[in-house]
């Protein structure tokens, strides 16, 4: 009896080691032949890149097209690069980052920012870096502005006998508190973070396309427009498609005869581990937006 228990303990070990000898492998390689998560498909000497921006903008969803954006502008045999925006908005950081990456890209190479179904606030801010903005005539865009958000739980926590204690350093440590109501010091403090953040958002459409901020502030108090009356606006160049747009970023980067289009693709990750790291950064991922807070936005909601 006792050495059927030690072969199956044998076993359990085994195994136990084979599988984390091959965790170690795998980590070994992704070190060594690993470059991020995304790679190129269908490359050529006069291509032009497309990179997609879907969804809310947000350091998940920010920091790889940054890191896209930096790659291609490098590389020589990217001619052009067209940014497809399919995106509300996000956070006014990330998206002041992806803005300033566009702007290192012209000055090596034309890149032409392309509107899918919404291209609203962020999208709008980061398409004013480009060198032409063309948009589907039923886009939805504009939304030029900022928010700020928080909730609070004064009345629920009454309800059900929660209340909170804090010692703070300054009338102002904690603004934003979900278990009061915002005094007026506090609104005042926060409007002028709102509106610094607005000024900065005028200057860059300003800025991008050769207007006078006079000329954009009748329309930025969060108006949403369809493409067709952007263009109409001057917020945007042309109207048209990714077909358009191909042949726009084309004609920018003098490529002669058809463009060959580029994409980064997303490398296949079907493994077990590849899951859990997938749960795990999934995980992460809402930990972290849920941690730092309220924040400044140029979101169209």
């Amino acid at each position: 009896m006792a050495k059927k228990r030690d072969v199956i303990v044998g076993v359990v070990i085994a195994v136990g080691f084979t599988i984390a000898l091959g965790f170690m492998g795998i980590t070994f390689l992704g070190m060594f032949f690993g470059d991020g998560e995304y790679d190129i498909g269908g490359f050529g000497d006069s291509s032009v890149g497309v990179i997609e921006l879907n969804g809310v903008i947000d350091e998940q969803t920010g920091r790889p097209i940054i890191k896209q954006i930096d790659k291609w502008t490098d590389n020589n045999s990217i001619k052009a690069i067209i940014l497809h925006l399919n995106t509300p908005g996000g956070g006014v950081a990330i998206s002041q980052e992806i803005y300033d990456a566009v702007k290192r890209v012209r000055e090596e190479k034309p890149i032409v920012a392309a509107m899918a179904s919404v291209s609203a606030s962020g999208g709008y801010y980061i398409a004013c870096a480009t060198d032409r903005i063309i948009a589907n005539p039923g886009t939805i865009t504009g939304s030029i502005g900022v928010i700020f958000q928080f909730h609070t739980y004064k009345e629920l926590m009454g309800k059900i006998g929660v209340g909170t204690e804090t010692i703070k350093s300054g009338e102002l440590k904690d603004v934003g508190s979900y278990s009061r109501d915002m005094t007026k010091k506090e609104e005042l403090m926060l409007r002028s973070v709102v509106m610094d953040s607005y000024e900065q958002f005028i200057a860059a459409v300003a800025e991008g396309r050769d207007m006078d901020p006079e000329e954009i502030y009748p329309l930025a108090d969060g108006s949403i427009f369809t493409g067709l009356q952007a263009y109409n606006l001057g917020l945007v160049d042309t109207l048209g498609g990714l077909t358009e747009a191909v042949e726009l970023a084309a004609e920018l980067a003098e490529i002669e005869g058809e463009p060959n289009v580029v994409r980064p693709f997303k490398r296949k990750k079907n493994g077990l581990f590849d899951l859990m790291e997938n749960i795990l950064q999934n995980i992460d991922s809402k930990l972290e937006n849920n941690a730092v807070g309220p924040k400044l936005m140029y979101l169209f909601q």
